[in-house]
């Protein structure tokens, strides 16, 4: 842990890219000689690097330091109802390693399994000073992930171990560093917050659209999680359905919808989960998928900008980004057109993280609570 001194110029850093001491000092209102001692035990434990000196007119040239990417690592773990995904990031969030596992559907053992394998490799590739520095692994999961077996398409209790299994506690006995757990899409909403291009410190209700879409929720610049973690539980807001009926977004604005449009007729959908860069020509099923998906959003966006007064509406997913462009662009369309009176509506827009964002979201937990200020809640 950093004190709070540290963490907010470390904070300041990777929000602005570089800085020299004088900026430090005046956006901290830290004086001159506090910040210099920061940043010499941050540049000794290897945490900054120092760039070239800029000269001005008087005086002698200031040298703006910025994070150094081989000073912390960091392990973020996406487990989703299709897929697992593994990522190391370096300090100024850098994916410098990427794996995937695709699934039917989700088991306990399976994932421990996965992630036991590849952290062996990672251990044994990596030289000893940065499996050293890796500060943490953060989890990005669906709670009760047990209750999505019949959406997942899993066969009667296959998906039961869930229950039994505290997945922290595991991967805790088997790591050599701090094991972080919080809500899949409530993670990737803290990955735009940490990792967003540019950082935003808007407050924003964040949709990501995956197998079942989810979201979560940014004030002030921090995640709110709520009582239990579940806040921005977006997949359960009541919307309109196509026949006008209430349903769940969840049941409108997730790829399985337009998973089982495929399947319907006969074809192979396991692309959307395997090429999310490019799902080909799906034709009349993409395009009512996106429009209902896009109606349903708009709605969803509608109900929480009675709530609070959002300055954005973040849409991101495992989505190719022409698709993701077309829900955006759709979703504020179908929003323009909905009774608004009283309220002062959202701007909608793309997200910047992009479909890593839920196993970035996980890297950011052991990130946020160790080097950050304003930590994201994680357990």
């Amino acid at each position: 842990m950093r004190d709070y001194n540290e963490r907010l110029v470390l904070s300041l850093l990777r929000q602005h890219g570089s800085l020299a001491k004088t900026e430090i000092a005046r956006m901290t209102g830290l004086s001159a000689q506090t910040v210099s001692v920061i940043m010499r035990g941050l540049e000794a434990d290897a945490l900054l690097v120092r760039g070239s000196p800029q000269r001005g007119k008087v005086g002698q040239p200031s040298i703006p330091m910025s994070l150094n990417p081989d000073g912390a690592f960091f392990l973020g773990l996406k487990i989703g109802r299709r897929s697992s995904e593994l990522a190391l990031i370096d300090f100024r969030g850098t994916i410098r390693r990427m794996r995937q596992h695709s699934y039917p559907y989700p088991t306990p053992e399976e994932t421990i399994r996965f992630v036991t394998e590849d952290l062996a490799e990672v251990a044994a590739s990596a030289d000893q000073r940065t499996w050293e520095r890796v500060a943490g692994l953060g989890i990005a999961m669906p709670f009760e992930l047990w209750s999505w077996a019949d959406a997942a398409g899993a066969p009667p209790g296959a998906m039961d171990g869930w229950r039994h299994t505290d997945i922290r506690a595991a991967f805790s006995e088997r790591c050599p560093f701090p094991v972080y757990l919080q809500n899949d899409a409530t993670s990737a909403c803290g990955a735009e917050l940490v990792f967003g291009n540019p950082p935003t410190r808007d407050d924003f209700i964040y949709f990501y659209v995956g197998a079942f879409v989810g979201g979560g929720i940014a004030l002030d610049g921090r995640l709110f999680t709520g009582r239990t973690g579940n806040a921005g539980a977006l997949g359960s807001m009541p919307v309109p359905g196509p026949d006008g009926r209430t349903r769940q977004l969840i049941d409108v604005a997730s790829i399985s919808v337009l998973e089982k449009a495929i399947v319907a007729r006969g074809e192979d959908a396991t692309h959307l989960w395997t090429s999310p860069d490019d799902w080909g020509d799906l034709g009349d099923d993409l395009e009512r998928w996106v429009d209902g998906t896009a109606e349903g959003l708009a709605h969803a966006i509608l109900a929480a900008s009675a709530i609070i007064d959002f300055q954005a509406a973040v849409i991101d997913g495992w989505l190719p980004l022409s698709v993701r462009a077309k829900i955006v662009t759709r979703t504020a369309r179908h929003l323009s057109t909905l009774d608004s009176e009283g309220l002062t509506l959202p701007t909608v827009r793309e997200g910047t993280v992009g479909r890593h964002a839920r196993a970035l979201g996980g890297a950011s937990l052991p990130l946020a609570e160790r080097f950050l200020v304003g930590a994201q809640s994680a357990i």
